[in-house]
């Protein structure tokens, strides 16, 4: 591969990627583990007459395992915060927004929604950590909930139904929890590392495509720092002529949410936050999917140069961007 090193792409895959023979072996062991959910199976095995009971157990345990608790607080505050948004398209005009900078917009439904999120977490985790596009950095713990209250404001202040919630819990360097949830589809993506991506109650997984030229490819473009505008666009226009399709909605949480879903085959944003992406590339990688930065290599969520798609597009991405990568894209 040009200017792309095997050897980081294998990495990055490995550390992020779905292991799918580890997670049967995962969800079949989480009732022993907690004994919360052993003491669940007990109970709903003691009201099944005992003629019934016979292979019972293994589907009592997909039951109550459904959720982890701590995705299960983190779908809890996105809900929250959804409804309050949702609320919030009918008085659009009436909302205070603020600009924070060239095209970059914050309303009060973002901090009211944000500090809604916090709330919700604290109060199940007080002892957590945040870090939150609004209100920044909050407490220290090897648990950090990385929050976008809102990802794609400019989508919402013009009634474009296109924005969602971001909630991911990054345990000691690894994104563990994830949830995207889109007020206006009521679409709710979840993962759990190891456990695989699911939207609402559906599994899901990347597209099984193969070829670039066949392939429909999300993106976002650059819209408050130009730094890294020429690469782009020269990526863009070589992207245009060898896959079938380039998309940009404008926002990168459900950019991602969208590639584990199969609706895309691959996606890649320059200058992005790690509150746009924690909580999408878990779903993407929980889906079967990589995730690398531009350089096949695993910085992304320290520069925002992001490139994912399923195992047979990502690198076919990879190699398209990698002529155009300045030394600031490289990750370096």
């Amino acid at each position: 591969m040009t200017g792309i090193s095997k050897i980081k792409m294998s990495q990055a895959h490995r550390l992020h990627r779905a292991r799918r023979s580890a997670d049967i072996t995962r969800m079949s062991s989480v009732a022993e583990d907690n004994p919360d959910i052993a003491e669940a199976i007990r109970f709903i095995q003691n009201k099944i007459p005992t003629k019934m009971r016979t292979g019972t157990s293994q589907l009592i345990k997909k039951v109550v395992t459904i959720m982890h608790p701590m995705l299960n607080i983190a779908v809890k505050a996105a809900r929250r915060a959804g409804n309050l948004i949702h609320r919030a398209t009918d008085k659009i005009d009436l909302l205070t927004v603020t600009k924070k900078s060239h095209a970059d917009f914050v309303s009060e439904v973002d901090h009211v929604a944000e500090q809604t999120i916090i709330q919700t977490l604290l109060e199940a985790y007080p002892d957590h950590a945040i870090l939150a596009e609004e209100s920044g950095n909050q407490g220290e713990s090897d648990y950090l909930w990385i929050i976008d209250p809102l990802d794609g404001t400019t989508n919402f202040l013009h009634g474009l139904p296109q924005f969602a919630v971001s909630i991911a819990l990054q345990h000691k360097g690894i994104i563990t929890q994830a949830v995207v949830y889109a007020p206006s589809s009521n679409e709710l993506y979840t993962a759990t590392r190891g456990r695989g991506a699911y939207l609402n109650d559906k599994r899901l997984r990347v597209t099984r495509r193969f070829h670039l030229s066949d392939s429909l490819i999300g993106t976002g473009f650059p819209y408050s720092k130009f730094e890294h505008l020429e690469a782009y666009l020269a990526i863009l226009k070589d992207l245009m002529q060898k896959t079938a399709g380039l998309r940009r909605p404008g926002s990168a949480a459900l950019d991602l949410a969208w590639t584990a879903a199969g609706r895309y085959d691959g996606f890649f944003e320059t200058g992005l936050k790690s509150w746009d992406i924690a909580a999408g590339c878990l779903l993407v990688t929980e889906a079967g999917g990589m995730v690398s930065d531009l350089n096949g290599g695993d910085t992304y969520l320290e520069t925002g140069h992001l490139c994912a798609g399923n195992p047979d597009i990502h690198p076919q991405l990879l190699q398209v961007i990698a002529p155009h990568l300045t030394t600031s894209l490289r990750g370096k």
